[in-house]
């Protein structure tokens, strides 16, 4: 079992930047998601061009870069944690093609960019969760390590189907025509399309933000808690 987080006066400032970090997170990944789809499907935001989603998705890169000051050398972790920051930086670099792509919907190059920073998103929610299990493996509640699990099991189950039913709605889309099995599928992946997998990607992000304020809370209990 790792010692508590007050075991080592050493580790106060990187608890402090990683409980900044987690609260970044906490509040970016629901900000990030509202400002891509809004950017992306409606006008909302468009006075902005493309700053929104470039902002919020930098605003989770910058919560990634405080975490990682935290046992920076426990290598599983920082492994962990580099790969969701590799995948931030991507989202960063695609986001303003969620802007190019609501102005010019027909570009090829602009529908590509999208498609793949869905991808990458799903990819980024993923891998983060098996951060957060990691991390969460590193503090020394019991309680919280069995919640970080059945939370991750469950979220990394959801959303490998959501990047299944994604898949086979792309896969629908380029057989044209049909078959006549498939045509009811086909309306509705038409019918429900983004709804649907907006949907199938809440439960995951708010069971995300969920066990991000655990580990957060676990954290400040063990610093500020009676006896402290």
């Amino acid at each position: 079992m790792s010692p508590p987080p007050t075991a080592d006066a050493s580790l106060m400032p990187s608890l402090g930047r990683l409980v900044r970090g987690l609260t970044l997170l906490f509040w970016g990944l629901p900000l990030t998601l509202v400002v891509c789809v809004q950017t992306a499907r409606t006008g909302v935001l468009g006075s902005f061009g493309m700053l929104p989603p470039v902002v919020a998705n930098a605003l989770l890169l910058h919560a990634l870069m405080l975490a990682g000051s935290f046992r920076s050398t426990e290598r599983v972790w920082r492994h962990a944690l580099e790969r969701v920051r590799l995948l931030a930086v991507i989202n960063l670099g695609l986001s303003p093609f969620l802007h190019w792509w609501k102005l010019l919907p027909d570009v090829p190059h602009y529908q590509v960019a999208v498609a793949v920073m869905g991808c990458t998103g799903l990819l980024f929610l993923f891998c983060l969760n098996l951060a957060l299990r990691r991390l969460a493996a590193m503090l020394p509640d019991q309680t919280l390590r069995l919640e970080a699990r059945l939370f991750t099991s469950l979220n990394l189950g959801l959303l490998a189907t959501t990047a299944v039913l994604a898949l086979l709605g792309m896969g629908l889309g380029q057989v044209d025509p049909l078959p006549p099995e498939m045509v009811p599928l086909g309306r509705l992946v038409v019918h429900l399309g983004l709804a649907m997998l907006l949907v199938l990607v809440l439960l995951p992000l708010a069971l995300t933000m969920t066990l991000i304020w655990k580990i957060k809370e676990t954290i400040l209990a063990g610093v500020f808690g009676p006896g402290k």
